[in-house]
């Protein structure tokens, strides 16, 4: 089922996306048709390395694992993106990639080398020996130094991420910690992160959430508080299961979706390494401008509104789900899922051949989609039906998202030369 009341027009992303394809489809980096040709194992087997290792060792905060991500990959796409007179290419990339993947992810995952020098040993074994697979080697360890160097100290490590911040006292609109844990609030401090290609934090900081005496405002509470209570009696099956697929961590569940669109981009190794490298540099300047739109508004979360708000509040109303501990508007979810629609569609096209998906939230379900934005509008519609976000804070996260990738693709020449 489609979302329960029509959308209205105050955040046009669509008309974004629209508007911005063209131009990202030729400013960006060159692209190819997303039909299928077949895709460089080494690409795939470091990916599939790269989410083993993350998901085995990786950092409690989803920032930090993102810039796991983004600094793998982004030195994997600086060492391929060039190669030495007379070596050969193959050879060159698959080495050079293997090279920087490997010793950022030892470098940042020290728990986790053991499997990852086991997988180097196996990737290099497929590769004839010689000067260009040695030079590849060599350029990919490189690069790998070179960023891990770059982005010291650029405070998204968790406890960065995770800085104190001071609640307000409690006002009307005002995010106050909500039930059941009353957690202190997360995220605060990824506002003051250094992004990767944002020239500032608040470079695209939305403009304010719904006035709360307006009518947008009554109808987001109003779709919510049906919607979204635990024992709503509106929502259908369906959209309970859209809520519990789509509960968990946008990075876990964006790693298949991506995997698909890298498998079958079409592109070389180093057109492999430019598609994850830009999709998590993106993600990780995405959640930095997240937070600054977050912790700039402090908007309360719908659980507080219904509660204790002007609009017939009910004390006992409950989300289906546990709301997260950080404001409502944006949606991070949203955001993220804005981002990961705008790099998929500019570098592969916007649909694909059907592909599945399963969710660690949803056990035994699976889903089948054909298009990115799919992933989009079913993210929108969850954080409603799972009670923890106004309508609003959803499409306001895609705007977010879509602007800041765009951002990323037009500017992604500097990002990803070779040092």
């Amino acid at each position: 089922m489609s979302s329960p009341r029509p959308r209205p027009a105050a955040l046009p992303r669509r008309t974004l996306l629209a508007a911005g394809a063209a131009t990202l489809l030729t400013t960006a980096v060159a692209v190819r048709p997303a039909v299928a040709a077949p895709s460089a194992a080494t690409a795939l087997t470091w990916y599939d390395a790269t989410a083993e290792a993350i998901a085995a060792a990786g950092a409690a905060t989803q920032i930090t694992n993102s810039r796991t991500w983004a600094v793998a990959w982004l030195a994997a796409a600086r060492a391929t993106r060039a190669v030495p007179a007379g070596a050969g290419h193959g050879t060159f990339r698959r080495a050079a990639l293997s090279g920087a993947v490997h010793r950022a992810l030892v470098t940042l995952l020290p728990g986790r080398a053991e499997q990852l020098d086991a997988t180097l040993r196996q990737t290099l074994a497929t590769l004839p020996g010689g000067p260009a697979r040695e030079h590849g080697l060599s350029e990919g360890r490189r690069q790998a130094d070179l960023l891990l160097a770059e982005r010291q100290g650029d405070g998204l490590d968790p406890a960065s991420v995770d800085a104190p911040y001071r609640v307000k006292p409690a006002a009307p609109g005002v995010w106050q910690p909500t039930p059941p844990a009353y957690a202190p609030a997360a995220q605060y401090g990824n506002r003051l992160a250094t992004p990767f290609l944002l020239p500032t934090q608040s470079r695209f900081r939305l403009g304010p959430p719904p006035a709360l005496d307006s009518r947008r405002y009554a109808e987001d509470l109003a779709e919510v508080r049906a919607y979204g209570a635990v024992g709503s009696t509106v929502r259908t099956a369906r959209q309970t299961e859209t809520a519990t697929f789509w509960l968990g961590s946008s990075l876990t569940l964006s790693t298949r979706p991506l995997r698909v669109a890298l498998a079958r981009s079409g592109e070389d190794v180093a057109g492999q390494a430019r598609l994850v490298a830009l999709f998590h540099t993106a993600l990780v300047d995405t959640q930095i401008a997240t937070s600054d739109t977050k912790y700039a508004y402090e908007r309360w979360r719908p659980v507080t509104a219904l509660r204790t708000g002007a609009l017939d509040p009910d004390p006992a109303w409950t989300p289906l789900h546990t709301t997260p501990a950080h404001p409502d508007y944006p949606s991070g979810h949203n955001t993220y899922a804005g981002a990961a629609e705008t790099v998929l569609t500019a570098l592969t096209g916007p649909r694909t051949a059907p592909f599945e998906l399963t969710s660690p939230t949803a056990p035994g379900v699976t889903r089948t989609y054909t298009a990115w934005r799919q992933l989009s509008v079913e993210n929108t519609d969850a954080r409603v039906f799972s009670g923890i976000h106004t309508r609003s804070a959803d499409e306001a996260g895609l705007v977010l998202g879509t602007r800041v990738a765009r951002h990323t693709l037009q500017n992604a020449g500097p990002l990803l030369a070779a040092r």
